[in-house]
């Protein structure tokens, strides 16, 4: 039993992320819904192989979370607008936006307007504010690596747990939107309801707190962990509960 790769949760929240397993090719979901208990030991880690149709091709070699042959490399990446449209998707409207992460960090990025609180969920955003929208995705890259310049495009996960027990700097964040005029602004949750940081762990033992983007949080021992779906993805699952041992934080003491 192999990670395959994962999904985030809905635009509505009713639906749960879930952690994609696959067992002699055939896949299945695991639900990561708040209150779930997964109990689960990592093995070894190799190519998580590719997924068409629900079913899993195997891949056997050492490189993880996907081999060469199986890595897909996102055409708009790196993309600043100075190209020739390749894909379909450039040619519909797009949506350049604002993203904050508590407490304050901030980055620019653009998606196709109708997915546009869809793909803030998908980054776990605590804020965001929608700024223009454009005929196409080169209009809106270059807007975007425009905008980069004094804000930035990217925030690494481990900048995201940093803050997950944290809140929005309301007036960092007001401060940054002075400087433009936006179309609309957003304020999401996702119920973790944390006291304090979790320890970034690689683990798939413990009771579901709830995911925020690509960050699963578990509670195991009186200790809460944060962990990042793709590290998962790529090790062979045994039944049971971890037997690593893992750092435990100041709430397990109280």
């Amino acid at each position: 039993m192999q990670v395959v790769g994962y999904e985030t949760t809905e635009l509505s929240n009713s639906v749960p992320a879930t952690l994609l397993v696959a067992s002699d090719g055939t896949v299945r979901r695991e639900p990561l819904a708040p209150g779930v208990a997964l109990s689960y030991r990592l093995g070894e880690r190799h190519c998580a192989g590719v997924v068409e149709d629900e079913t899993h091709t195997a891949c056997s070699s050492e490189s993880a979370p996907y081999c060469d042959r199986h890595t897909f490399r996102w055409a708009c990446a790196l993309c600043t607008g100075e190209c020739e449209m390749p894909l379909p998707t450039c040619h519909e409207a797009h949506a350049v936006y604002l993203a904050a992460f508590a407490p304050a960090t901030f980055k620019v990025g653009v998606t196709r307007s109708w997915r546009l609180e869809t793909r803030l969920r998908e980054q776990g955003a605590d804020r965001a504010a929608h700024l223009r929208t454009v005929e196409d995705g080169r209009i809106a890259r270059q807007i975007e690596a425009d905008i980069a310049t004094d804000i930035g495009d990217r925030v690494r996960v481990p900048t995201k747990i940093r803050g997950l027990h944290r809140s929005v700097d309301d007036a960092a964040w007001e401060s940054l939107l002075a400087g433009f005029d936006p179309l609309d602004t957003f304020s999401f949750e996702y119920g973790l309801d944390l006291d304090e940081r979790p320890m970034a762990e690689t683990v798939a033992t413990g009771t579901v707190r709830g995911t925020k983007g690509r960050v699963l949080v578990l509670e195991l021992g009186g200790s809460t962990y944060a962990v990042d779906l793709r590290d998962l993805v790529g090790y062979e699952l045994t039944d049971g509960d971890t037997d690593r041992a893992l750092q435990s934080s100041f709430a397990a003491f109280r």
